[in-house]
């Protein structure tokens, strides 16, 4: 608490400009104002989205910037956790030394969204990639040399301390590894909650999973969990596909591989279509073959990838006449605060692996590391550790 109130000094990873290395900078972090949390960052992860926006292709470039935001903190110095290092007025319902994940949106518990059984798509507190400070103020709580560096998402989570609107805190079982669970604040819970939530395999179900990156395999995973007894991988990339086997899929197909569209080889392959298919590529035609791809009369597609801005979605009416539904899905369809800390608890029952996802580890000096491992395309999830 010598701290609560005061700025804090601290190490900051900052991106100046797009594509260009991070540099590790001392940053000042500015006292959380109301409705706002400090949180001291011990373990983040690099997720794909922290590379899209830092290489700012297509979307409105905001620099300099502090990029992360699937990260965890901590509650004492030899525990793996993310701690609140102090609260702002008007937050009663976390403390400091709470351990925390923080998520990239958010979920207020007031607005019509939060207060649906059916949604997660929070009024205040979704998801503003073009945001590049507090949603209170209008102002950043970092800078170097009284200017501005620019915030990500809301949360920031490549800097040793950080500055978030408590709406996009989940606090968890304190007892919790975040060197293993701070993967579960972006993509994992994603591709989870894509299967478990909204396409909801039944048991003995066959599922297909378009596209076998992170979230792709969390998917597939989500599948596992619910009893599927066949889950297809569908990806151009051959070499995904052993590693894809140790989170549940059972058959794999590459559609290089064959000469008509994949979806008339799935429909062959299962007897008129799969029961329920999961994209993760966020590739116009994938999704159009995920929809495609499934049997007529219940089969379910979910759409989790991002596409491009320009890309629009073609098929036939009749596709949905024979009763194929589409379905998208945003974090999963999982309420940051209210769901997050359950999805803990699954990894704590040994009901969910994380570990499996967790393929590197770099010091946050290293974290340029992490940057060059995703661009090559190798591992899952670097976890970037901010201690020593």
């Amino acid at each position: 608490m010598a701290t609560a109130g005061k700025v804090i000094k601290c190490k900051a990873a900052v991106a100046w400009e797009a594509g260009k290395p991070l540099s590790i900078e001392e940053v000042e972090v500015a006292p959380p104002q109301a409705m706002e949390v400090r949180v001291k960052i011990l373990f983040t992860s690099l997720c794909h989205t922290d590379v899209y926006f830092w290489e700012a292709k297509g979307q409105t470039p905001v620099f300099p910037r502090i990029f992360g935001h699937e990260a965890g903190g901590r509650l004492k110095i030899l525990d793996f956790a993310s701690i609140i290092e102090s609260v702002g007025e008007g937050v009663t319902d976390v403390a400091p030394g709470d351990h925390v994940l923080p998520v990239f949106t958010g979920e207020c518990k007031e607005c019509a969204h939060c207060k649906s059984a059916e949604s997660n798509m929070c009024d205040l507190l979704r998801i503003n990639t073009d945001r590049g400070v507090m949603i209170a103020d209008g102002k950043s709580r970092f800078s170097i040399n009284g200017k501005p560096i620019y915030h990500f998402v809301g949360t920031s989570t490549f800097s040793e301390y950080t500055v978030m609107h408590v709406g996009c805190v989940a606090k968890i079982n304190p007892q919790a590894p975040l060197d293993k669970v701070c993967v579960l604040s972006c993509g994992i819970s994603t591709g989870l909650g894509a299967s478990i939530n909204v396409a909801k395999p039944p048991k003995g179900s066959t599922v297909a999973v378009f596209g076998l990156g992170a979230v792709g395999l969390a998917a597939a995973e989500g599948a596992r969990i619910a009893g599927a007894s066949r889950i297809i991988g569908v990806d151009l990339n051959p070499s995904r596909f052993e590693e894809a086997r140790k989170f549940g899929c059972t058959e794999f197909v590459n559609p290089k591989d064959h000469n008509k569209p994949v979806q008339e080889v799935l429909a062959e392959m299962t007897n008129g279509g799969v029961d329920r298919s999961v994209e993760c590529t966020g590739n116009i035609n994938a999704m159009i073959q995920a929809f495609e791809c499934v049997h007529d009369g219940w089969g379910v597609a979910v759409l989790v990838g991002v596409p491009h801005k320009d890309a629009e979605f073609k098929t036939h009416p009749m596709n949905f006449l024979n009763e194929r539904t589409l379905k998208g899905t945003f974090f999963g369809n999982y309420k940051p605060r209210t769901d997050l800390p359950n999805v803990v608890e699954l990894y704590m029952k040994k009901e969910l692996e994380v570990e499996k996802f967790i393929t590197h580890s770099v010091p946050f000096a290293e974290i340029n590391k992490a940057f060059d491992l995703m661009a090559k395309g190798e591992g899952i999830r670097c976890i970037i550790r901010m201690e020593n």
